[in-house]
């Protein structure tokens, strides 16, 4: 008999009880495991100690606050972020996206769209099975994984699929929009400068100089290609 699969563990950190208790609610009919933290504090220990599949993220918090967490874990995991906030400003947006989220939902918000985008960030921790090899740099889409001369490169959920994206059609050039498509999936609605925050935190961990990247490269007017 085929074991079934466990639920997926989703940590939902927000102060707001009604809030916390409606994300909860619709994650639960979802098919998941949801748990509620009220703080920062308490969202790090949780996600150092006991890991979540994923982390649902408000960032205006008592004491800690989201911004922090979310440096936080990134520094520590890949668990896949996904910020819920009301502070929905463009330099908002793009700070929790350098910081590593994965996702950027703006409140007031449809529970129902916040747990398909949970599914969506999720889905990009499947890939397929074959590694993809460009000299000194190796993607194993099994182990989910970069690897720079033999080291192993961190990245979160969207920049992996943005760099697979890449490496399988090396010296194609890729627009914004296609790379949001095929990166970060076809219900994404993120902004125009998402892609080339993503680009600019990639290039930071797999470019030997940074500021004269050599493995992708800008089409200048047209978007992005691997080399």
């Amino acid at each position: 008999m085929r074991a079934m699969a466990r639920p997926r563990r989703i940590l939902i950190v927000e102060d707001e009880p009604k809030t916390a208790a409606s994300v909860e609610m619709y994650l639960r009919h979802g098919g998941f495991r949801a748990e509620i933290a009220r703080s920062g504090s308490d969202a790090l220990h949780r996600a150092r100690h006991d890991p979540p599949d994923l982390i649902i993220l408000d960032l205006m918090l008592p004491g800690l606050g989201g911004l922090e967490v979310c440096k936080a874990v990134r520094g520590e995991s890949e668990v896949p972020i996904i910020i819920l906030t009301a502070r929905s400003t463009e330099d908002d947006k793009l700070l929790g996206l350098e910081l590593g989220a994965d996702d950027y939902v703006t409140k007031p918000f449809s529970p129902r769209e916040l747990v398909a985008r949970v599914r969506v960030v999720l889905r990009r921790y499947e890939p397929p099975s074959e590694r993809i090899v460009a000299g000194d740099l190796v993607l194993d889409p099994a182990a989910r994984e970069v690897t720079v001369r033999g080291e192993t490169v961190a990245l979160t959920a969207a920049e992996f699929r943005l760099v697979e994206t890449l490496m399988r059609a090396p010296g194609r050039v890729f627009s914004r929009d296609e790379l949001m498509q095929r990166a970060l999936g076809a219900a994404y609605d993120g902004l125009d400068r998402t892609i080339d925050v993503h680009i600019k935190n990639v290039r930071k961990k797999i470019e030997a100089d940074r500021a004269n990247p050599t493995r992708i490269v800008t089409v200048f007017g047209l978007g992005y290609k691997f080399v």
